[in-house]
């Protein structure tokens, strides 16, 4: 794929996922905003990311309820403030909250900064690294795919989110 075939790609994932891509963008600027979230913007998140199934939805909003809203907020300010990348603090700061696995805080981080970084996908893993690699949902695996994300947007002068949308589109409309 090239530039233009990304920005293409990532276009239609916006149109298609209209509701989606809105909310993303409200917190996302919240997130930058406010440079910490909240339990109920973690409840949100559950709902973007598990709206489509109930079970999956239901549980992890149950485990984050349960995160004390003082500890929510200094967590994510910490990730938030921290002056460079530093990639796994970020992630395992996020999941020491309950219900925050690697894949929920791959979406915090490309909310927040979606230059840098992208949600955590399986479709787009194999795209970008082949076969996953057995319990692939780790902070380990997400750095990985992270490192070849952003080397494929560096490439490509584009932000890691958008080539991350790019790649989760195109692969929705394979047969």
């Amino acid at each position: 794929m090239d530039k233009a075939e990304f920005l293409r790609w990532s276009r239609k994932y916006e149109k298609n996922h209209s509701l989606q891509f809105q909310k993303e963008q409200e917190l996302g600027a919240r997130f930058r905003r406010n440079k910490a979230f909240t339990r109920e913007d973690l409840l949100q998140i559950v709902d973007w990311k598990f709206g489509d199934n109930e079970q999956k939805r239901s549980r992890t909003a149950e485990a984050v309820a349960k995160n004390d809203e003082a500890i929510v907020t200094r967590i994510s300010s910490q990730v938030f403030n921290v002056t460079e990348t530093e990639d796994a603090f970020r992630m395992n700061s996020l999941t020491m909250l309950g219900g925050v696995s690697p894949i929920l805080a791959s979406v915090i981080l490309a909310f927040f900064d979606p230059k840098q970084y992208g949600v955590f996908d399986v479709q787009v893993w194999r795209e970008l690294l082949g076969n996953e690699p057995p319990n692939l949902f780790s902070t380990q695996n997400y750095l990985k795919f992270l490192a070849s994300l952003r080397k494929t947007a560096i490439k490509n002068n584009l932000d890691a989110r958008t080539v991350e949308k790019a790649l989760f589109e195109e692969n929705l409309d394979k047969p």
